[in-house]
């Protein structure tokens, strides 16, 4: 799909919705929400931060919150999104007949108003997190005293991307392969996303 150069534009590209699109947008900026383009969609904002998105997709179109999690939902039309975003909540159509307008604009403003108070997600610092070794990495790390200050020096992230590599295999066997596999990576000081991205 071609990038959207315009919310305008990407109402065209939806078709199929374009009439509810327009009337989710209508809604949407009857309030003092700024209008953009952002990551290919139309993203609506308070004083630079994002309150919400329009999306349309094969079967669906909607309003994705990003910080939906605060809504108080008194009409049960959200959705959670994926588990990696705690905030985000989908308020999903499938037609235009589905739209209660005044519902709509009552979850807007709710939306602005918890803007204004202060309420979001903040990321989590998971970079402050200690980092757990698998076992089996653990007892090579003891085995190999090369390896064992190879992978001290890692950055955090890197060995994160290590210990998250090995726990990810459900296999012992496997586990052990990937282990011989970074091995001369983390000897190098080479992260495993650094050349070895498809593994």
């Amino acid at each position: 799909m071609k990038k959207a150069n315009s919310v305008e534009e990407y109402i065209e590209e939806h078709a199929q919705f374009s009439d509810a699109l327009t009337l989710l947008r209508n809604i949407i900026t009857s309030t003092e929400l700024e209008e953009s383009i952002k990551w290919n969609a139309p993203i609506y904002a308070l004083d630079g931060k994002n309150i919400m998105g329009l999306g349309a997709f094969k079967h669906h179109f909607g309003i994705w919150f990003f910080n939906g999690v605060f809504l108080k939902d008194e009409k049960k039309l959200l959705e959670s999104a994926q588990e990696k975003t705690k905030g985000l909540r989908q308020m999903r159509f499938e037609s235009i007949k589905d739209i209660d307008k005044n519902s709509v604009l009552a979850y807007v403003k709710e939306a602005i108003e918890n803007q204004k108070l202060g309420k979001e997600i903040k990321p989590s610092k998971t970079t402050k997190k200690d980092i757990v070794i698998p076992e089996e990495l653990k007892k090579h790390l003891k085995e190999n005293l090369v390896l064992f200050d190879a992978f001290k020096l890692l950055t955090p992230s890197k060995q994160r991307e290590y210990c998250e590599y090995i726990f990810e295999a459900k296999r012992d066997v496997t586990k052990l392969t990937r282990i011989e596999k970074i091995t001369p990576m983390i000897i190098q000081g080479i992260g495993l996303n650094d050349k070895y991205k498809n593994c």
